[in-house]
């Protein structure tokens, strides 16, 4: 091969890697096994500095949970009634930092093809988006771009948008982060495995393979952008028509028990998808390449195997059985071609015009190396947790200071983003964006679905353990309060540079937390993602894990939103019987930030008690008592109550009593609070219902029509404070 170091590095492969295959080999690779090596050995394939961490996430709880984590394209837990719920978040950050649009596009396009491919009809996509400053034109310009790509391919295929988050900090400069998630619904005895058995022949169905995407998962996804520059056309190009009636065809192949298994094609194509399917089975495979369908003329091998075009599929069918796929393909339209079968000896045998241009045993491929490192404590964290709020000055405006809280663009509205996606198709969506959770039916049942992501990057930059655990904390919070009981999760870990201390620290202790508060709360992990390498010269981000969660409503309970309802209404705080005083609730707080440009302090959170507050929502909106409820987090109380009465068209007259501190009374980000109102009638039931589970209850005051009165600190009314909580983002949009 001409050049190696040249190649080595735009695969991601070491020196030391290499050494490694050329021993395993027992020779040299040529250039497209070593094109293969680079890409299952890759971090975006391979998890090499994540997997070892990630098997805590086998000590959870596995009730109902249908397939093992990680083994299959996405999780699966059985919901009764026959179904199960199969979904699973990832992120297209790198390739959205570099082709915004079709960045965006292809990461829904590759998340609805991981749901697809098991089976299950998609049935809901959310996302989870992290950008630069906002007042940054790079930022706004990527905003722009990823959001036009997700509603336009989403909308594309009939898969409704319902829920996200959006967050803009400056540790995110040029290292946009672009996570979506994908549920889907099938019968809990339907889920087809992405497998091959000896002898299966293989089909490859769906678009033609061009070169775009090749090196999207070594060379762009397990690099920092800085080293990406020249990569452009390492991103793919979506098509979502075509998409769309691979979703049906899929579904129609999977329900035929004479097909053996379904495997999309995703990071590093044809090189990754034959190969996991293959060893998932414990075969082998025979490729045949110039059978494979081409948009480009004069594709190499190697172009072939490692092109990330989209919308591709493999079908693995019993070899007497190939007229299902052939049928089906012509009934939809779509392309197929026989590219070749499973063999019995686990070796990858690939040809081209007759003559071999790979040999490689699977195992080799899919037992990359893994990296453990040994880490301390970095010292910022602590320079961060013994910071000493007490100098910091009151402001001198009350009603100032809520105006500028809401009109930060990461609290500000963001209906102006989840109104250009189409949120209602498929008919089944009960409460919209914009709440604390997305509800949808499922069609048939009594079965209600909640879904949400939630992440704070400040949280596990000043604490990784206790930020991880709050952003399951909140994603649960954040079902409770639509009345939905979690079930599961799945996770996106967004992180910088893993071969660095500080990092390797972060997603260590990251996951420490993510596994202590789903064991608290007796929920597993049922699948994810690890993105590392998400850093510029600028440094790393903001250590991100993204929790994608799933709570189920049964029955006939009816889901609570989080707007006030009625004048009159009586709101109480679940959770505190006081408003805060502890200076520490500024700790890593959006006021903090907005008002101080600080970034420190000391979290807290009680996993115990956080049960017991979600747990006792969760009942009275069982009992149908009560009229709202809504998540107290992102600029604490004020800001909670503002949103309910923004969202209500309602007012507020706070009674209860705020001490001297009142920025860290009105804006202090406790955790486990829920904000709730309740008629008059149904006041002293919650009393008592709180009373009898040691539940600390606070009475915050009355919904009036329009006025909002906090204390003698703020006097406003619900259409001033609107203006503010939605011009927030499009002052920068404009």
């Amino acid at each position: 091969m001409n050049n190696l170091k040249t190649l080595l590095s735009e695969l991601a492969i070491s020196e030391s890697e290499y050494a490694k295959i050329v021993s395993s080999l027992g020779r040299e690779p040529n250039e497209l096994e070593l094109g293969m090596f680079g890409s299952a050995w890759s971090e975006h394939c391979g998890y090499k500095h994540s997997k070892s961490l990630l098997k805590h996430f086998s000590k959870l709880p596995a009730n109902n949970v249908l397939v093992e984590h990680g083994s299959e394209n996405a999780g699966a837990i059985d919901i009764g009634d026959n179904r199960a719920i199969v979904m699973k978040i990832e992120s297209h950050n790198h390739p959205s930092a570099i082709e915004p649009i079709q960045g965006a596009a292809t990461g829904i396009g590759g998340i609805v093809r991981d749901i697809f491919s098991m089976g299950a009809r998609p049935i809901a996509l959310l996302n989870s988006l992290r950008f630069g400053e906002a007042s940054k034109l790079n930022s706004i310009n990527l905003l722009k771009g990823v959001v036009n790509g997700i509603s336009n391919y989403g909308n594309c295929i009939g898969v409704p948008n319902v829920g996200g988050e959006v967050y803009f900090s400056s540790p995110y400069n040029g290292n946009p982060l672009v996570n979506a998630m994908c549920v889907g619904v099938v019968d809990h005895n339907k889920i087809k495995k992405a497998t091959m058995e000896p002898n299966s022949s293989i089909f490859l169905i769906g678009s033609e393979t061009g070169r775009d995407g090749i090196h999207g998962a070594s060379g762009l996804a397990s690099k920092s952008l800085d080293e990406n520059q020249e990569l452009r056309s390492a991103v793919q190009v979506g098509n979502p028509f075509m998409e769309k009636i691979l979703i049906e065809a899929c579904l129609e192949l999977a329900l035929n028990e004479h097909v053996v298994g379904i495997q999309d094609l995703g990071a590093a194509g044809l090189a990754t998808a034959t190969i996991e399917a293959a060893e998932n089975g414990k075969c082998g495979i025979y490729i045949e390449l110039d059978k494979v369908p081409l948009r480009d003329s004069g594709m190499t091998p190697y172009e072939i195997m490692l092109s990330e075009s989209q919308e591709r599929m493999i079908i693995a069918v019993e070899p007497n059985y190939e007229n299902i796929v052939i049928d089906t393909c012509k009934k939809w339209g779509i392309s197929f071609s026989k590219i070749g079968r499973a063999t019995n000896d686990g070796i990858a045998r690939i040809e081209y015009n007759s003559s071999s241009v790979a040999t490689i045993p699977t195992a080799l491929l899919t037992n990359p190396p893994n990296y453990v490192f040994d880490t301390t404590k970095p010292s910022y964290i602590k320079d961060l947790q013994s910071f000493d709020f007490d100098p910091i000055e009151l402001p001198s405006n009350p009603i100032d200071a809520l105006k500028k809280l809401l009109s930060s663009p990461n609290i500000a509205s963001k209906e102006h983003i989840y109104k250009q996606y189409d949120h209602q198709v498929q008919t089944n969506t009960l409460i919209p964006p914009g709440n604390d959770a997305a509800v949808l039916r499922i069609k048939g049942t009594n079965i209600k679905l909640a879904l949400t992501t939630d992440g704070n990057g400040r949280y596990c930059y000043i604490d990784p353990k206790i930020g991880g655990a709050i952003s399951v904390a909140e994603a649960c919070r954040n079902l409770s309060t639509v009345g939905a009981n979690p079930v599961a999760i799945t996770d996106c870990l967004n992180f910088g540079n893993p071969e660095e201390n500080d990092v390797y620290y972060q997603l260590e202790k990251c996951i420490e937390g993510i596994v202590d508060a789903c064991t608290v709360f007796d929920i597993p992990v049922i699948s994810g993602n690890v993105s590392l390498y998400n850093q510029t010269n600028e440094g790393n981000i903001y250590p991100t894990p993204i929790i994608g969660a799933l709570g189920l409503i049964k029955d006939d309970t009816q889901a609570v939103s989080s707007d006030f309802k009625s004048a009159g209404d009586v709101v109480y705080l679940l959770g505190m019987s006081s408003l805060s005083t502890n200076i520490q609730a500024l700790s890593g707080s959006e006021w903090s930030y907005i008002n101080h440009q600080l970034v420190a302090g000391k979290l807290h959170i009680d996993l115990q008690m956080e049960k017991k507050v979600q747990s006792i929502c969760r009942e009275l909106i069982k009992m149908g008592i009560i009229q709202s409820s809504h998540d107290c987090s992102d600029g604490g109380i004020a800001v909670a109550i503002s949103e309910c009465c923004i969202k209500g068209s309602k007012g507020i007259t706070v009674t209860c009593e705020i001490k001297e501190r009142w920025d860290v009374a009105l804006f202090g980000e406790e955790q486990s609070r829920i904000l709730i109102s309740v008629s008059p009638a149904n006041e002293q039931q919650i009393i008592q219902q709180c009373k009898q589970q040691s539940i600390p209850i606070l009475k915050v005051g009355y919904v009036s029509e329009k006025n909002i009165s906090i204390g003698n600190l703020i006097e406003t009314t619900v259409d001033e404070i609107r203006n503010y909580w939605e011009a927030g983002i499009s002052q920068y949009n404009s």
